[in-house]
């Protein structure tokens, strides 16, 4: 009875302490309203297209434009890049290609996906596929990992014949992100999401003179950046520190016995 007693307490707890890690972790980009989502693509880095997670990008183009588009994720997220090509009716085999860059326009490798694929002569569409390492919150200068901040995605046909080229296309785009949580965790985070700028802007002073600066991202997760030092790893650890003591508890409660045997004398005097 007492044993049982002790594990009922331990589930209690754990369910009780698990609870708060699943509200507090960061919650996966929200489809927002397809209605705002962009129609036109950059033909740069630093004309890109900003684009909301959860949102489906359209754009127009010829065979042999650069489409780029770019797009925040935050740590502990593993973004998804889906892309769709609509190709025209009459073409040859021609392979496209989709590549994700980082805010630092490093090329990020993709976990598993087809990035790269090569579409027939009667093929209508083309889907293209990558999904990313889970952005972490830190790493060492010299590791590629990826980082919170902007990330860039371009598309782009990377063989075709020259009868080929200039033929139009549309493209569908959308970005998806899973999730990871305190698995993911590292200790330590940025000082600042690595959001480069993208464009530059003019201001006139009082003597009628021009300068320009350049203008930061305005793309961030709906909820914004995260940070600090917290994240559900930390609740895992304590539930399992309270599972230990009361596994100490139990098993004290079964070696200690009842107390001094009944037919051993008291000590004499």
């Amino acid at each position: 009875m007492r044993i049982t007693r002790v594990l009922s307490t331990a589930l209690l707890l754990a369910g009780l302490a698990a609870a708060p890690a699943a509200a507090d972790s960061s919650p996966s980009a929200s489809p927002s309203d397809d209605s705002s989502a962009p129609t036109q693509a950059g033909t740069s880095f630093r004309t890109a297209t900003e684009l909301d997670q959860g949102q489906q990008a359209t754009a127009s183009g010829s065979t042999g434009d650069y489409l780029y588009w770019s797009f925040a994720a935050d740590a502990g997220q593993r973004p998804t890049v889906k892309a769709t090509v609509k190709l025209p009716d009459t073409h040859a085999g021609e392979t496209w290609q989709l590549d994700v860059y980082d805010g630092l326009r490093r090329r990020q490798a993709c976990q598993y996906g087809a990035a790269t694929r090569t579409a027939a002569q009667d093929a209508t569409s083309l889907d293209l596929a990558c999904t990313l390492r889970t952005v972490r919150a830190w790493s060492e200068t010299w590791a590629n990992d990826p980082l919170p901040g902007t990330y860039y995605v371009r598309l782009t046909v990377v063989d075709l014949q020259s009868s080929d080229l200039g033929l139009p296309v549309s493209t569908e785009v959308r970005v998806d992100s899973k999730d990871i949580g305190g698995s993911a965790a590292v200790d330590g985070s940025l000082a600042q999401p690595l959001t480069p700028g993208i464009a530059a802007k003019s201001a006139s002073d009082e003597d009628s003179s021009s300068s320009t600066s350049a203008a930061l991202s305005s793309i961030e997760p709906d909820g914004g950046w995260s940070s600090g030092w917290w994240s559900d790893r930390w609740v895992w650890t304590g539930v399992g520190g309270v599972l230990a003591a009361l596994a100490g508890i139990g098993g004290y409660a079964l070696t200690r016995g009842s107390g001094r045997p009944r037919r051993v004398p008291p000590p004499s005097m």
